[in-house]
């Protein structure tokens, strides 16, 4: 247990402690969507995965609440597929209403508050065949989506993110062609994006209209790019420049146009003045920083090569750098930038055998805690994950989970952290390093 000596930084007493997943990674049989078919094409996922199963969560989230619970968790961050609701354009699926319900019912009597993602990187197949989010007519199908879930949910869920990071979706899914629709075409770009903003205003509009005490937010990844050392005071010049435009396009975008900051700034994109105003609290997604180099010869990069630094801590799977600095970086920058409250609506990092992971969560809670001494109004945490689950292209080969997953038997283990962030939601309060280091023991 903390003792009141040892509880030197307290959260405040309304913090948000909580988790996070999303529909496709966790409920399993989620073959409606583009994902599902990504994944039967030879050499998308590592190892020839499928999310198959996934965690086994139509069937039984409820065992997994109970986990949350007993875990002191008071948050989690869910996604609705949009592909189980509305299978075929227009028409709506009662039995998967019923099942969100039931399972919206669950977190909130287990006194869990839920936050509501209606769009976590899958679309229903008939919407990926229609153009997915390079066709306009996406903005008034997501629309119509949004406010049918308002309608349905709405009072079961007050808090939400129509759009799980818009950033990687343009970067991964039309730039780097590792996310359906696989393309290599940054000159796509530009439509993907003003069709990913006009949509979530288009649905911030639909959920006030239905629950005008609605809160809807963003869930944003923000990526720290820093110019690695230089062997000379141009190159270091050159790399500042070509990090500084590549952290503009990927990192403020979109948060600036939400805002109404600097509309004005991206007027190529185009019909984006609709977009201002249209965000209530400001989720960050944040894992890791990227070391990198001005590169003339990689345009499909942003220009930009990435380093590494000797000495830099780094996750399984070479997923990144281990930089919890960077948290209260970015949150005094955000806050700064836009002055609205901000939820941390995914942290995290893989780490299979859990020897990274309490002092990653103790590290970047602290980094948090200084955000807040700072003024800064963060209002929640959300790890990501409770649960090991199915990683996008790397499958099931990047393990996230405060409790470990075995897909083939859906037997679950906690891990030492999982008890270390539970005595940290309990407490409300940042435990002495001595303390973690008692967790970072256990077998």
């Amino acid at each position: 247990m903390v003792t009141s000596a040892m509880a030197e930084r307290r959260f405040p007493s309304d913090f948000r402690w909580g988790t996070a997943t999303s529909s496709h990674q966790v409920e399993g049989g989620n073959v409606r969507n583009d994902w599902w078919l990504f994944e039967q094409q030879p050499g998308r996922i590592k190892g020839g995965d499928r999310s198959g199963l996934a965690c086994d969560w139509w069937r039984n989230a409820e065992a997994d609440f109970d986990r949350m619970a007993a875990l002191h968790q008071n948050a989690h961050r869910l996604s609705l597929e949009w592909s189980r609701l509305e299978p075929e354009e227009g028409r709506w699926d009662d039995a998967a209403v019923a099942r969100y319900r039931q399972m919206l019912h669950g977190l909130r009597s287990r006194a869990i508050e839920p936050v509501v993602t209606l769009q976590h990187f899958t679309l229903p197949r008939w919407a990926a065949a229609g153009g997915g989010w390079e066709s306009p007519r996406i903005v008034g199908w997501f629309a119509g989506y949004a406010r049918r879930c308002a309608e349905c949910f709405g009072d079961l869920a007050e808090a939400w993110v129509p759009i799980n990071e818009p950033n990687v979706v343009v970067t991964l899914g039309y730039i780097m062609g590792r996310f359906p629709p696989a393309a290599h075409n940054i000159l796509r770009a530009p439509r993907v994006t003003r069709h990913l903003l006009r949509a979530h205003a288009a649905a911030y509009r639909a959920i006030h209209a239905v629950g005008p005490r609605a809160r809807v937010g963003t869930a944003h990844n923000i990526r720290i790019l820093d110019p690695g050392p230089a062997p000379s005071r141009l190159a270091a010049a050159l790399d500042r420049r070509a990090a500084d435009a590549n952290s503009w396009a990927f990192n403020w975008v979109w948060l600036d146009v939400l805002s109404g900051r600097a509309a004005h700034r991206v007027r190529r994109i185009g019909q984006v003045e609709e977009c201002a105003g249209t965000v209530d609290f400001i989720g960050v997604n944040y894992y890791t920083r990227e070391h990198v180099r001005f590169d003339p010869w990689r345009p499909q990069g942003g220009f930009l090569r990435s380093l590494r630094v000797p000495g830099e801590a780094r996750s399984d799977g070479d997923y990144g750098e281990v930089y919890p600095e960077g948290l209260r970086r970015v949150l005094l920058d955000v806050w700064q930038r836009y002055r609205r409250p901000i939820y941390v609506t995914e942290n995290g990092l893989p780490d299979a055998d859990d020897d990274l992971r309490p002092r990653f969560l103790y590290d970047h809670l602290a980094a948090l805690h200084a955000a807040l001494e700072a003024g800064v109004e963060v209002r929640g945490y959300y790890h990501w994950s409770l649960i090991d689950n199915f990683e996008w292209t790397d499958g099931w080969a990047l393990k996230f989970g405060l409790i470990a997953v075995d897909p083939a038997t859906q037997r679950r283990t906690e891990r030492p952290s999982a008890r270390l962030y539970a005595e940290i939601c309990r407490s409300g309060a940042l435990p002495g390093a001595d303390v973690l280091r008692e967790f970072a023991q256990r077998p």
